[in-house]
């Protein structure tokens, strides 16, 4: 990987999954274990948010990100999720997550709500961006899920006014697109944000693909804000996850 992609933080994702809101672990794990397992990860989410959102090096705050796995299974969506819920806990602002990725959707399962409507009748329908997102209740978060895709493919005009729509009711717009090097929907649909996070698997992503994939999103004109190890594994043994 380059020396100019930022490695913002490295997540232990020990669910190994994103279907809920709570982190799942083994049985044989203490509740202690547990706690201080998820501990670590709300730290480096907290981290990759203050990075990103609230404290960018740039001089304009991002509010509109892109969330681009290099493969398929590197966990991006429960990145942007975890993300989304740290952004409106610290900044209390409205933030609004959008499951773009149209043929594996699964933040609509992460937030616990049903997969009726959302992004893809957003670009068929002419209704306002509201109809087409819900509330998740005790969060200032609103999901736009990945609704009914067709096999249609996406259009850049009406993405772009959706986008655009998006930004101007939302203080944050947070967006989980397709796999970068599967599809290049992601490409299509960062270049509707601020920029991009790239989201690579631990013992998954080889070094190559993660540089062409932060190629392809340059080559787009896409900045690329910063990127993600996911899933890192740490053999830290019970005793000292106690004192941390």
């Amino acid at each position: 990987m380059s020396r100019n992609l930022r490695l913002l933080h490295s997540t232990e994702n020990v669910s190994g999954e994103y279907r809920s809101p709570h982190q799942r672990f083994s049985r044989s794990d203490s509740l202690d274990t547990q706690n201080a397992r998820r501990a670590v990860v709300d730290g480096e989410v907290m981290k990759l948010v203050q990075s990103v959102f609230i404290l960018p090096q740039s001089a304009k705050r991002p509010d509109a990100v892109a969330f681009c796995g290099v493969g398929p299974g590197v966990g991006c969506s429960w990145v942007c999720a975890r993300a989304s819920e740290a952004l409106a806990t610290q900044t209390g602002a409205s933030v609004c997550v959008v499951d773009a990725n149209l043929h594996s959707p699964s933040l609509h399962e992460y937030f616990e709500i049903e997969n009726k409507s959302g992004f893809a009748e957003a670009l068929r329908e002419t209704a306002g961006v509201h109809e087409f997102v819900e509330h998740i209740e005790g969060a200032n978060i609103w999901l736009m899920a990945a609704g009914i895709a067709g096999d249609e493919p996406l259009h850049p005009s009406r993405v772009r006014a959706r986008a655009s729509e998006l930004r101007h009711e939302f203080d944050f717009v947070l967006i989980d697109t397709p796999s970068l090097l599967s599809t290049g929907e992601a490409r299509l649909l960062a270049q509707g944000t601020d920029g991009a996070v790239l989201v690579v698997g631990s013992n998954m992503t080889r070094r190559e693909s993660a540089r062409r994939a932060k190629e392809s999103l340059e080559a787009a004109g896409v900045p690329v804000l910063g990127a993600v190890l996911n899933k890192r594994i740490f053999s830290i043994p019970e005793s000292i996850y106690k004192k941390l």
